[in-house]
C-alpha cells in the first residue's frame, strides 16, 4: 500500500480549510484517510501560529515507514524543517510566449517612429541661460535697507497677475479690462 500525506479539503465555498491527512493513494481526496496528523487554514496571514497545526511526532513516523508528502505538504514540512522538499526548475516558465514578443517588438518601433516624427521643441528662455550664478550674486544685501522679498518655499508658486491676452477670471476684473479698452461697462448701459 502506497501511502501518502496529503491535503484533505474542507471548508465552504470559498473558504477553503485543509486537514493533513495520512491516506492510501489510491483513495479519494476527501475520502477515506488512515490519521489525521495536522491542520492547514490559507486563509489566515503567513505570520499566524495557527495558519499550519501538525502533530510533528506522528509525522516524522510516517515518514519513517515510508510515506511520501504530496507537493503542497512537502513545502508546509520543510517550514518546519521535517522534510526537504525537492526543488523543482522550470526554465521555460518564465519566457515569454512567440506573440508576446511580437508585440512587444511592434510597440518598440512605434514608439521609435513616433519620436523620429514629432518635431523638436524649441528650447525656453528658462532652459537658454544655464550660466550659474556667481557667488556675489547669490548672497547680495538688500541695498539702503528695504526689505528682500521672501523666497517661496519649494513646490509653492507665487500669485501671478493675468497676462494682458487672458481673460479676466471674474466680473469685476472684466469691466475694468472694458473701461480700459474704451469700452462701456455694464453699469453705464444701466443708467441710460
Amino acid at each position: 500500500m502506497a501511502l501518502r500525506i496529503r491535503l484533505s479539503r474542507g471548508g465552504a465555498k470559498k473558504r477553503p480549510f485543509y486537514r493533513i491527512v495520512i491516506a492510501d493513494s489510491r483513495s479519494p481526496r476527501d475520502g477515506r484517510f488512515i490519521e489525521r496528523v495536522g491542520t492547514y487554514n490559507p486563509l489566515l496571514a503567513k505570520d499566524d501560529e495557527r495558519r499550519v497545526t501538525l502533530k510533528q511526532d506522528r509525522i516524522k513516523y510516517w515518514l519513517g515507514v515510508g510515506a511520501r508528502p504530496s507537493d503542497r505538504v512537502a513545502r508546509l514540512l520543510g517550514q518546519v524543517a521535517l522534510f526537504e522538499p525537492v526543488q523543482h526548475n522550470n526554465p521555460i516558465k518564465g519566457t515569454p510566449s512567440e506573440k508576446t514578443v511580437e508585440r512587444q517588438k511592434a510597440k518598440e518601433e512605434a514608439a521609435k517612429a513616433a519620436v523620429e516624427a514629432s518635431p523638436p521643441e524649441p528650447a525656453t528662455p528658462a532652459e537658454a541661460s544655464t550660466e550659474p550664478e556667481t557667488p556675489a550674486e547669490a548672497s547680495a544685501e538688500p541695498v539702503d535697507g528695504a526689505e528682500a522679498k521672501p523666497e517661496a518655499a519649494e513646490g509653492e508658486t507665487e500669485p501671478e497677475e493675468a497676462a494682458p491676452d487672458e481673460e479676466p477670471s471674474n466680473e469685476a476684473d472684466q469691466a475694468a479690462v472694458e473701461v480700459e479698452e474704451g469700452g462701456e461697462n455694464d453699469d453705464a448701459k444701466k443708467d441710460d
